[in-house]
C-alpha cells in the first residue's frame, strides 16, 4: 500500500478532501469510484485527469470502480454547464458505453481478484425503478433547501437559461449512485473533478441520512491552460482518445506543442513518472528549453499508454517527415486517410491526373494549376533562390517538368515553400 492522497498532493492534483478520507485509505484496501457519462463513443483528454486518478488509486493498492452512466447519460449533469445537454436515446448511450469500456480497459487492470478494477453501469439499478420508488426512497432524505444551496444549481438559476427539473434532480440521481455502490459494493470513496464536489457530498449525505453510514470524498483540480484557453481543445475541436477521431500523430502533437508552464504541471498529472524522474527532466529541460525535453517525455508517455508503442513511432516519424529530415520511404507506407490526416489544415489543391501525365513545368504547376504562388514570377524568383522543394527535393529550375511519375503513392505531390510552409497537390 502507498499513500494515494499524498500521491495526488505532490502531483498537484488534489483539490478537496473530506475529513478522515486519508486516514481511512491508509487503513488498507478501499473501494472507490469515479463516474463517466457516455456523451460520446470516445473519451477525450478532458477525461484523462479522472482516468489517472483511478490509475493512482489502483497502484496505491485500492480497488477502483469505473461507473459508466447508462442511465444518467440520458439526463445530463448541470455541473459546469451553462445550458442543458441534449437528451440521448438509449441506443446512442449503449453505443457510447461500448467505446468507453474498450478505452478504459487500456488504462486499468480489470481482474476478478484483489484490487482488480470493476466497471458498473447505473442503468442496471435505475432501469426498473419508478418515480414513486425514487421519491420515497431517495427524495425524502434530501431537502430542497440543501439542493438549492449547491453552487452548480445557484449558477444555473442565476443564468439566462435557467435549470430544468430534469437537471435539478441530477444530484439526487448521482447521490443514489454513491449510495448503491456503498451499499452493494462497499465503495466508501467517490472521486471526481472539483466541479463534482456538490454532487459527491450529496451522496455522502444520503448515505448518512438513509442508513447512518459513513462515506468519503476526494476531488481533483480542474485543468486550465496557462494562457487561459480551455484544456483539451484545439482549433479543430476536442482531442479524443479514439485514434479514428484524433490520429495518434495529432494526439502526440497536442502534448508536444504544450507551453513550458503547462508541461511542468501536466507531466506530473498525466504520466506515472516518479518525482525524482520529473525533477531530473525539468533540470535537463531548463538547461536547453529549445530541445523541449519535457514536452517530448510527456507526449511519448501518454501516447504509448493511450495508443501503443507502434503508434508513437509512427507519430514521431510523421513529425520528422514534416519538420525534420524524414524520408519519402516513410510517406510511401501511409494510406490515403493517413496522408490526409497529416496534411489536415495545410493548403491542398486538386489537379487533373491526365493533364499531369502530359507534363507541367514547375512555375505553371505551382502558380496556375495550384495556388502555392500568386504568380509565375513569384514562383520563379523563389525557385531561383533555392526556397522551393517538391517531394523533399530542391527545385533548381522553374522550367523543370513534373509528370505522373512524380506522384507519391500514385496520388500526391508535396510542396515546401521555405522550411515550414507545406502544400499538398492531389492528382485525380
Amino acid at each position: 500500500m502507498t499513500n494515494f492522497v499524498e500521491e495526488l498532493r505532490w502531483r498537484g492534483m488534489l483539490q478537496d478532501i473530506m475529513p478522515g478520507t486519508e486516514d481511512k485509505l491508509n487503513e488498507g484496501m478501499t473501494s472507490g469510484y469515479i463516474g463517466f457519462d457516455p456523451t460520446a463513443d470516445s473519451l477525450h483528454v478532458g477525461h484523462l485527469t479522472q482516468i489517472m486518478t483511478l490509475i493512482h488509486f489502483q497502484r496505491a493498492g485500492h480497488k477502483p470502480y469505473a461507473l459508466v452512466g447508462g442511465a444518467t447519460g440520458m439526463v445530463g449533469d448541470p455541473s459546469g454547464k451553462s445550458d442543458e445537454r441534449n437528451l440521448q436515446t438509449e441506443a446512442t448511450v449503449e453505443h457510447n458505453l461500448a467505446g468507453m469500456k474498450k478505452q478504459l480497459s487500456k488504462f486499468l487492470k480489470f481482474e476478478a481478484a484483489g484490487n482488480g478494477a470493476v466497471m458498473v453501469n447505473n442503468n442496471d439499478w435505475f432501469k426498473d425503478m419508478n418515480l414513486f420508488t425514487f421519491i420515497r426512497d431517495v427524495g425524502k432524505h434530501i431537502t430542497v433547501n440543501y439542493m438549492m444551496a449547491k453552487d452548480s444549481v445557484k449558477r444555473r438559476l442565476e443564468g439566462d437559461s435557467g435549470l430544468s427539473f430534469t437537471e435539478f434532480c441530477y444530484q439526487l440521481i448521482q447521490g443514489y449512485d454513491f449510495y448503491y455502490l456503498w451499499k452493494h459494493h462497499n465503495c466508501l470513496v467517490q472521486m471526481g473533478g472539483s466541479d463534482q464536489w456538490g454532487n459527491i457530498v450529496t451522496g455522502t449525505e444520503l448515505i448518512r441520512r438513509k442508513d447512518g453510514g459513513t462515506a468519503f470524498a476526494v476531488t481533483t483540480n480542474l485543468i486550465k491552460k496557462a494562457d487561459g484557453t480551455k484544456f483539451g481543445k484545439t482549433e479543430s475541436g476536442a482531442v479524443w482518445l479514439d485514434a479514428a477521431k484524433t490520429s495518434p500523430y495529432k494526439f502526440y502533437q497536442f502534448w508536444l506543442n504544450a507551453s513550458d508552464d503547462d508541461t511542468k504541471k501536466w507531466i506530473r498529472i498525466f504520466t506515472l513518472k516518479s518525482q525524482e524522474e520529473i525533477e531530473s527532466l525539468e533540470a535537463e529541460h531548463d538547461t536547453a528549453p529549445h530541445l523541449r525535453v519535457l514536452q517530448k517525455a510527456l507526449a511519448e508517455d501518454i501516447t504509448i499508454r493511450t495508443h501503443s508503442v507502434e503508434a508513437l513511432e509512427t507519430a514521431i516519424k510523421t513529425s520528422e517527415f514534416l519538420f525534420g529530415n524524414g524520408s519519402l520511404e516513410f510517406f510511401k507506407t501511409l494510406n490515403e486517410t493517413q496522408v490526409l490526416e497529416i496534411f489536415e489544415g495545410i493548403p491542398q489543391f486538386e489537379i487533373s491526373k491526365s493533364e499531369l501525365e502530359q507534363g507541367i513545368d514547375a512555375a505553371t504547376l505551382l502558380a496556375e494549376k495550384s495556388s502555392v504562388f500568386a504568380s509565375k514570377g513569384e514562383a520563379k524568383k523563389l525557385i531561383q533562390g533555392g526556397g522551393v522543394s517538391v517531394n523533399k527535393e530542391k527545385v533548381g529550375d522553374a522550367q523543370a517538368v513534373f509528370n505522373a511519375e512524380n506522384l507519391l503513392n500514385d496520388q500526391f505531390i508535396i510542396v515546401q515553400k521555405g522550411k515550414k510552409n507545406y502544400y499538398l497537390i492531389i492528382a485525380k
